[in-house]
């Protein structure tokens, strides 16, 4: 069946998304994603070269989602301490939902995530840029401690892996897993006072 709506790389990758939560990554297909659009699978061709490409496309869409959410904690009004907190909160708390919300999508996501090694390491790149912007306010208006941010955000992120690497997901929903966050989020907040 035709569609008559303009096909586009965001269609695309929707639709994508789509087949990946109904046959996940070993099974979905780039026809399977062409019968969900009504195209033949060289209109999809057209806008992402290979199936690979396809699929680093939507998990990259999937990663953004979580960098876009927390940039605006980053330039949020409010002390510098407050703002990391919200920021490594909500960064747990994103892959919580994406973990528990969908448990099916996310199992085919992380299967994804470990064939995009490069689309996750600009993921992790902007990660640790947004945390290190916070920790340079952080010690230039004397909330921290003088540091490094760069090597500060990315202590930062490997200290809090256990609560965003998709490793550890099963760990999230435990019941003290919140309280055990909290208590590494004030230890790595009094590390980093002056």
């Amino acid at each position: 069946m035709a569609t008559t709506e303009t096909l586009t790389a965001e269609r695309i990758l929707a639709a994508t998304e789509e087949v990946l939560r109904r046959h996940g990554a070993a099974k979905a297909t780039v026809v399977d994603v062409a019968r969900v659009l009504g195209v033949s699978h060289a209109s999809v061709y057209r806008h992402f070269r290979t199936k690979a490409a396809l699929r680093e496309a939507v998990t990259k869409r999937w990663l953004d989602r979580t960098s876009d959410a927390l940039s605006g904690v980053v330039d949020a009004d409010g002390p510098a301490e407050d703002r990391l907190r919200r920021w490594l909160a909500g960064l747990f708390e994103a892959k919580q939902h994406k973990a528990g919300d969908d448990p099916e999508l996310f199992g085919t996501y992380t299967v994804l995530v470990g064939e995009a090694s490069e689309v996750v390491d600009e993921h992790i790149a902007d990660l640790t840029g947004q945390l290190a912007a916070i920790v340079r306010q952080g010690v230039e208006g004397g909330a921290f401690a003088p540091c490094d941010p760069d090597v500060t955000a990315r202590a930062l992120f490997e200290a809090t892996a256990r609560y965003h690497d998709p490793a550890y997901a099963p760990e999230w929903s435990r019941p003290d897993a919140d309280e055990a966050f909290t208590a590494l989020l004030d230890l790595l907040v009094r590390g980093l006072r002056p």
